[in-house]
């Protein structure tokens, strides 16, 4: 039933609101809604021309030239993911947090190895001077980039007010793993390392479970219970002989297992860190340069007092020192008369204390949005492919350096 307007006509505008809205459906079955709102005049034989149209396979387009103003959209699908909760978002950008961080940690890692042995180049006579500029240096560099953060307001006055034991107990297992290290890699054959650094992974599930109350699956207990038969029966089998470890004593690998025992428990250490830091910031992610800086810190404390017997270990005695690390000095920089040799250097050794640096930051990284565990089978997968890029890379520059000098 119609109404009239009091200013208008009776015959001029006639609504009728008790219709509905016409839908049209063209002939490729693309649905058009249109939308008329109670305050437009009806028109009744708009929907008749556009049925007619669409049932002869006309197109909308035509119809919207001839008419004035009617636009014809269509109902598109959205090109945006809509998530089901927040958690889900969260979920799902933190997995692709870490497949990237994965990425750039495996990447890294490979140049890491890659440029320590080109680094090795011209400073064959000093590797332990290079070990202890990587240990030193990167306190100063981390303790200045903590700083600027701290300026900028990244880093807080609560992230700094953490409990430092933590800190420490992480120095003092990564010194203790490094001297370890060192120790029995000068009774060890070569081949031998590398197996028996193999127990880094098992060291890292067992203290996850005992540290942060990890569970793992049994395809995952398995695994690992394989990688640590591996490793006993390569050790055992020292006993033969002609076997690998048949002239070492037993001491030896058991000095490189925990050499990785300690260097898996400073990382848990770190995993344990982040964690507990966001229940005390209330969420708030911690900065990784505040752990690395006096993680670093403590480590090169603990260093600098292990200094001595370090040396030794290298076939270096105290006194000696000195002048061993004057000597390094010079080949580092390359500069001096008695610098035979250290042809590469200063480049080679820079190059690899940057992808170094960039190498330990990416790690921590991946640490805290992961797991310590995700971190080192990242780097793991990177021990596969950095000897044939060494071997290019290797190739590549000492043509370079010959062709330079002569």
């Amino acid at each position: 039933m119609g109404f009239s307007s009091p200013s208008l006509s009776s015959s001029s505008i006639r609504l009728t609101p008790s219709e509905p809205p016409c839908l049209y459906t063209n002939a490729k079955g693309t649905k058009f809604r249109y939308l008329i709102s109670m305050a437009m005049p009806h028109n009744p034989s708009l929907c008749s021309q556009l049925s007619s149209a669409a049932s002869f396979g006309g197109d909308s387009r035509i119809y919207r030239r001839r008419t004035t103003g009617l636009q014809l959209n269509p109902l598109r699908k959205p090109n945006f993911r809509v998530y089901a909760s927040k958690e889900e978002f969260h979920f799902t950008h933190k997995n692709q947090g870490i497949i990237v961080g994965s990425a750039i940690t495996v990447v890294l890692a490979v140049a890491n190895r890659v440029l320590y042995k080109l680094a090795l180049v011209p400073m064959k006579q000093y590797p332990f001077f290079l070990a202890q500029v990587t240990t030193f240096g990167y306190v100063a560099i981390y303790f200045s980039i903590l700083f600027a953060r701290y300026r900028a307001g990244i880093v807080t006055d609560e992230m700094l007010a953490l409990p430092k034991s933590r800190f420490m107990i992480i120095g003092i297992l990564e010194a203790l793993g490094v001297a370890a290290g060192m120790a029995s890699g000068a009774m060890l054959p070569g081949p031998a390392i590398p197996i028996l650094n193999q127990t880094f992974l098992v060291w890292q599930l067992i203290l996850s479970t005992l540290i942060l109350g990890r569970k793992y699956s049994f395809n995952q207990i398995i695994g690992c219970l394989l990688v640590a038969a591996g490793v006993v029966l390569a050790v055992a089998s020292g006993s033969n002989e002609g076997q690998m470890l048949s002239e070492v004593d037993m001491i030896w690998p058991a000095l490189m297992v925990a050499s990785s025992a300690f260097q898996a428990g400073a990382s848990i250490i770190k995993e344990f860190v982040f964690i507990d830091a966001a229940r005390r910031l209330k969420g708030k992610p911690l900065d990784i340069f505040v752990v690395n800086s006096f993680g670093s810190g403590f480590q090169a404390l603990f260093v600098l007092l292990f200094l001595p017997l370090l040396s030794n270990l290298k076939g270096i005695s105290f006194a000696e020192l000195p002048s061993y690390l004057k000597s390094g000095a010079a080949c580092f920089l390359n500069i001096g008369a008695n610098t035979t040799g250290c042809e590469g250097a200063p480049l080679l050794p820079l190059l690899f204390i940057s992808i170094n640096m960039a190498f330990n930051i990416s790690v921590l990284s991946l640490v805290k949005i992961s797991s310590a565990v995700v971190s080192s089978l990242a780097t793991t997968l990177a021990g596969s492919l950095s000897l044939s890029v060494y071997i290019c890379a290797y190739s590549y520059l000492s043509t370079n350096i010959y062709m330079h000098i002569y």
